[in-house]
């Protein structure tokens, strides 16, 4: 079966609770997007400490920020247990090298138009790698297909390594990154624009 971790990109606190309570009786993580305007053009919720209040489900950070190292202790400390660092930071190896100190899981995500090599001297020493299907930054965006052949390289090369993949995400989209080798949906748009379905939609991306 398929994990789904529902997405969740949020400039206010009140928002991120809500839709952590929504899908909390359905999965184990939920992802929050970290932004602050360095990497990409836009900026997230950063009081980190607010999350201290989430016992479940587990925190999963996707750092699309230009210096995730400044991140790692303080998202540590607010609980989240799974850390994921873009590949096209300013330097992932300071950002693996000091994330280890820890207990936490170490993820390297790989933007939708970067080229795979960039981040495949990493992918034997971390616990996922992130494939992003879009262009990181904003919710919404649609599904650039050619991240396929990134995903069934990557599963091909490190078949037990966890290949989670994140953008356009859909009972379609989703089809064509599981036949690819994918092992963990990120769902966000597509999750949450019917509340009331939100149940009957993450059983079906898990049944893909």
């Amino acid at each position: 079966m398929i994990d789904v971790i529902p997405g969740i990109l949020a400039k206010e606190w009140i928002p991120i609770q809500e839709r952590i309570k929504l899908v909390e009786p359905y999965v184990e993580w939920v992802q929050i997007d970290v932004a602050d305007n360095t990497l990409v053009p836009n900026t997230t919720f950063l009081d980190f400490p607010k999350f201290l209040t989430i016992s479940r489900p587990f925190l999963e950070a996707h750092l699309m920020v230009a210096n995730p190292e400044k991140y790692i202790k303080p998202m540590a400390d607010a609980g989240f247990k799974r850390l994921i660092a873009h590949v096209e930071c300013h330097d992932p190896r300071v950002f693996l090298d000091q994330v280890k100190y820890e207990h936490v899981e170490v993820g390297v995500a790989i933007d939708g138009p970067t080229e795979l090599d960039q981040v495949e001297p990493f992918l034997d020493e971390v616990d996922v790698v992130l494939v992003m299907t879009i262009e990181a930054g904003f919710s919404g965006q649609p599904f650039l297909s050619e991240n396929l052949e990134k995903i069934k390289t990557i599963h091909q090369n490190f078949p037990d390594l966890p290949i989670e993949v994140d953008g356009g995400i859909n009972d379609k989209t989703a089809q064509l990154v599981v036949e690819a080798g994918a092992t963990r949906l990120v769902s966000t748009s597509y999750l949450y624009k019917s509340p009331g379905q939100i149940a009957h939609v993450i059983d079906r991306l898990k049944n893909m």
